[in-house]
């Protein structure tokens, strides 16, 4: 069954009010609940076409109405619907601006590598302090939900698990609205024990569910799962003699290879207090033991919705620390412009 956008607009506004008070709509609750600018007659008149349609009740005379079981089952087709639409348009928009991001630091690896004569590497955007957007619950097969958790930066996160209860499309509707309520725009940080134990009592019998949606929310929002680390100029080491010896410039090397050990060093300059600006490692200061004959100054990109990353230049205790800091102090005030003009383009071909 299809509706004008003015009946869907109405049958919408009487689920919503109808669930958050219990009590049958009016004619001029729905007035102001709207943006459709018409008069409580002219609503009237539409909701009695809404319950010829046998989508909506008036439970006894001079009451408002509310919705039946074909109302809600239109109305949670129609939810569903709209969430899998946009999840979908998201899908495509993050595919695109990954693929942009991920060619522009693999070029700016070159390029600094090529300026500096040293080694470097750069990490992709992850995600800090992030913000959730929306969770979608939905059913896969009997005994299995689907939690699709959006976060700032359009990063999607799928996670199913079992119920050992039947959910009803009503109880599944209720939780989604429940959950995106309490949840939406609130960090990890922000999603204290009160807030969870005030979901829990509000879902009632689906506690168990909620607490499976939060650790889903919880591995979409965590920072450091999968990160991308791209590195250039590794036998710019060779032009120093204290980093080419056969043992250190092969563990050297291995570590920009294998790029585990970096991801360590990374995240120990992401979680500097400043969390911003240059930070310079000489020697036993950094946490990789292959880099103990080297110094490394890292520098933090933000490049806007949570997304932030860094570039780090590798050489021997004797770089030109002057030369290093000038050339990073240049590329983070010319990131953010030129990131913003690759998405730019990409939405102009797009169009």
């Amino acid at each position: 069954m299809e509706l004008d956008e003015r009946k869907a607009k109405i049958l919408t506004a009487i689920i919503q009010n109808y669930q958050e008070t219990g009590e049958p709509v009016g004619s001029r609750t729905i007035s102001k609940l709207t943006d459709l600018s018409l008069s409580s007659a002219t609503i009237r008149n539409e909701m009695a076409d809404l319950e010829e349609m046998g989508l909506i009740v008036q439970p006894h005379t001079s009451a408002g109405r509310i919705p039946t079981d074909k109302g809600y089952r239109l109305y949670v087709d129609q939810m569903m619907a709209d969430n899998r639409r946009e999840v979908a348009e998201i899908k495509d928009l993050v595919v695109e601006r990954v693929d942009r991001v991920e060619l522009y630091l693999k070029q700016m690896a070159k390029v600094l590598a090529a300026n500096t004569n040293y080694a470097t590497m750069i990490t992709g955007p992850s995600y800090h302090d992030t913000k959730l957007k929306f969770i979608q619950l939905s059913r896969v097969d009997a005994g299995k939900l689907l939690a699709v958790v959006v976060v700032e930066g359009n990063v999607i996160r799928n996670t199913i698990f079992d119920v050992d209860e039947g959910l009803t499309d009503e109880e599944l509707l209720s939780l989604n609205l429940l959950l995106n309520t309490k949840l939406n725009g609130l960090s990890m940080r922000e999603i204290n024990l009160g807030i969870i134990k005030d979901i829990e009592a509000a879902a009632g019998a689906h506690g168990a569910i909620v607490s499976q949606v939060l650790d889903a929310v919880a591995d979409a929002i965590r920072t450091d799962d999968d990160m991308q680390v791209y590195t250039s100029g590794a036998t710019n080491i060779f032009k120093y003699p204290e980093l080419s010896g056969s043992q250190t410039a092969q563990d050297l090397i291995s570590t920009l290879e294998d790029k585990k050990d970096l991801g360590e060093l990374v995240r120990s300059g992401l979680k500097e207090e400043a969390g911003e600006g240059i930070q310079v490692y000489i020697g036993e200061e950094l946490p990789v033991a292959a880099m103990k004959d080297c110094s490394v100054v890292t520098a933090t990109y933000d490049l806007g919705d949570g997304m932030r990353g860094s570039i780090g230049i590798i050489g021997p205790k004797r770089m030109d620390y002057q030369k290093v800091v000038g050339t990073l102090q240049k590329v983070m005030d010319q990131l953010d412009g030129a990131y913003k003009k690759t998405l730019a383009i990409g939405n102009k071909e797009q169009t």
